[in-house]
């Protein structure tokens, strides 16, 4: 499954199974905001895929496990404001018994949860997380963009798990992430699993 087909997919749910949810998807990244974005950092082929899909979202929303997609702008920007702090004080160096840096200049970050990053390494494809007062960690990464969002649709469609985030509906029509598979409420407003669909 391509990143488009994962896309087409994840759309298509969410306008029947959460609305409110759908609601949010930006529209595609246009080419010019794609050329602004690419004269700051390198974007991956298959990153700019999902931004032809959408350019991130137009407000906040829970909708996919572990960060929330960003627009080539705000992709750009985060870029440039850990290269910032990192230079400020060295978090290029990896300081064993750790094996990743605060940051590294091949990190894309494609996605954001309060500042802590899902990036994409340029160099092997794989995503990892780059927390915002921690050190990048792939442990519980994944290959690529592709196999995470094929993950996220076969989660949607199953009810399983992505890394431990498990899909959820408001009374809203939101859908909602939540870690563990028995999470009844998230701030007072009930919670329904998403069951496995055919």
């Amino acid at each position: 499954m391509s990143v488009t087909d994962s896309w087409t997919a994840i759309d298509r749910w969410l306008s029947q199974h959460a609305p409110a949810t759908y609601a949010v998807l930006a529209p595609p990244a246009s080419d010019a905001d794609l050329r602004a974005a690419v004269e700051v950092v390198q974007l991956p082929t298959e990153l700019i895929e999902s931004l032809r899909c959408h350019d991130g979202i137009t407000t906040w929303a829970n909708l996919l496990p572990e960060a929330q997609p960003s627009s080539a702008a705000q992709i750009a920007e985060s870029w440039q404001l850990r290269m910032e702090l990192a230079a400020d004080f060295d978090g290029f160096v990896v300081r064993p018994p750790s094996e990743e840096p605060y940051w590294h200049p091949d990190w894309i970050p494609w996605a954001d949860s309060e500042g802590d990053l899902q990036v994409i390494d340029v160099r092997t494809g794989r995503l990892g997380m780059a927390a915002h007062d921690g050190i990048g960690d792939f442990a519980t990464g994944w290959p690529d963009l592709t196999a995470y969002l094929s993950e996220v649709v076969h989660s949607l469609h199953h009810g399983t798990g992505v890394n431990g985030w498990y899909p959820y509906l408001t009374t809203q029509q939101e859908l909602w992430w939540d870690r563990g598979p028995d999470q009844l409420a998230v701030n007072d407003e009930p919670l329904v699993r998403v069951p496995a669909q055919s």
